[in-house]
């Protein structure tokens, strides 16, 4: 074969005017001055990329919270290990979250930070001599409120939230404000990955019991998202599981949930909350994001976003 070069002086060229472009000036940041206040700080951002999502996301829950739509907090653990219950609580008091659902680390966290003001143990150290998770406060606390609430037919959020009734720590406690301002907090136990499984305290019957009555909880709260908000922060794999679940018996049940808006707040990517969180559950006309930077940045940085539109 054969490959004479091409003859470039035939090329046409048109005028960069007329060319359509992805990049402006006006889309650039601008430094910030010391001592502006925080709107001047997020009006200087550079209107690219993640900062788009970040103000897209904000301006959502904003709507939602003006048109008295849901706003939902699903979570893992991490974001209460790196210190956001203060802006979470706060979040909740202002009636910009609605409701708020985690799996059963999350709820451990939480019921020691409001027990003791800790909690995280190093996991390494207990493991290799057997006391990891053995703390005997935590297994025997948590169980019996989760024993009671089966008892008297509570979901594991509110059986957990009523028992930190006399703790020090409630002021900053998910769970504790929940109970106290009749915001669902719902638990999603798996059966077997919480330490307090380990304990000879633990009732099967009442971890079954108690999150089956929250995931009803929930699937409630799934059935008004129209025109709401769901956050997924720091959850790889149970609560995008379980959102897809309760999404489905909404719409099973013939609620009408096709046009709202998730947004995923994670460190890195991962398969289930893409899937379960920004795609499927938004193909019917909602809105999904994937933001991914550390929690203690976005988070704080997302809620004080938030209050500057409602201001």
């Amino acid at each position: 074969m054969h490959f004479p070069p091409l003859d470039f002086s035939k090329v046409r060229t048109f005028p960069v005017s007329e060319r359509s472009n992805k990049v402006a000036l006006e889309a650039f940041a601008k430094p910030h001055e010391a001592g502006a206040s925080f709107k001047t700080f997020l009006d200087s951002l550079p209107a690219f990329l993640a900062v788009q999502d970040l103000r897209a996301i904000a301006a959502a829950i904003a709507a939602a919270v003006r048109s008295g739509r849901p706003v939902v907090l699903m979570m893992g653990a991490h974001s209460i290990k790196v210190g956001l219950n203060p802006i979470l609580v706060d979040a909740m008091r202002l009636g910009l979250l609605s409701a708020v659902a985690f799996h059963g680390a999350g709820a451990i966290h939480d019921f020691e930070l409001c027990y003791q003001g800790e909690t995280s143990e190093d996991v390494q150290r207990g493991l290799n001599d057997g006391s990891f998770g053995m703390a005997e406060e935590t297994g025997r606390l948590m169980n019996e409120a989760l024993q009671q609430g089966a008892r008297e037919s509570l979901g594991a959020g509110l059986a957990l939230g009523q028992a930190t009734k006399d703790f020090p720590n409630r002021h900053l406690s998910l769970l504790a404000t929940g109970a106290d301002l009749q915001i669902p907090v719902t638990v999603h136990i798996g059966i077997g990955t919480d330490i307090i499984h380990q304990h000879p305290s633990c009732d099967g019957a009442a971890l079954g019991a108690t999150s089956y009555s929250d995931f009803k909880t929930f699937a409630s709260v799934c059935a008004q998202l129209e025109g709401g908000v769901v956050l997924n922060v720091g959850s790889a794999v149970i609560m995008p599981e379980v959102f897809l679940k309760a999404l489905t018996v909404a719409r099973n049940l013939g609620h009408t949930v096709e046009k709202f808006t998730t947004a995923t707040l994670d460190m890195t990517r991962h398969y289930r909350p893409s899937e379960n969180v920004q795609r499927r559950p938004t193909a019917l006309g909602g809105r999904g994001f994937y933001l991914v930077g550390h929690h203690e940045i976005n988070l704080p940085l997302l809620f004080a976003a938030v209050k500057e539109l409602l201001h």
